[in-house]
């Protein structure tokens, strides 16, 4: 399982609700949102991270801590 996470850096820009619509939504502040904190591991969740301007999104490994992405 991973773990998502977006920090505060997170300028609301959609590009991750566009790539994983199933795992992002904006929330009322127009913020990136995961819907899940731990998912299975999904090609999707890579792309959202890989499209964020501000590199807000991070995914670890949800038993180890170990980073995924970044």
């Amino acid at each position: 399982m991973w773990r998502v996470r977006v920090d505060g850096a997170c300028i609301g820009s959609g590009s991750c609700v566009g790539v994983a619509p199933g795992h992002f939504a904006l929330g009322s502040d127009n913020r990136s949102r995961p819907l899940s904190d731990e998912i299975e591991p999904d090609e999707a969740i890579l792309d959202a991270v890989a499209s964020c301007p501000v590199e807000a999104i991070t995914i670890e490994d949800a038993d180890t801590g170990e980073p995924v992405e970044p």
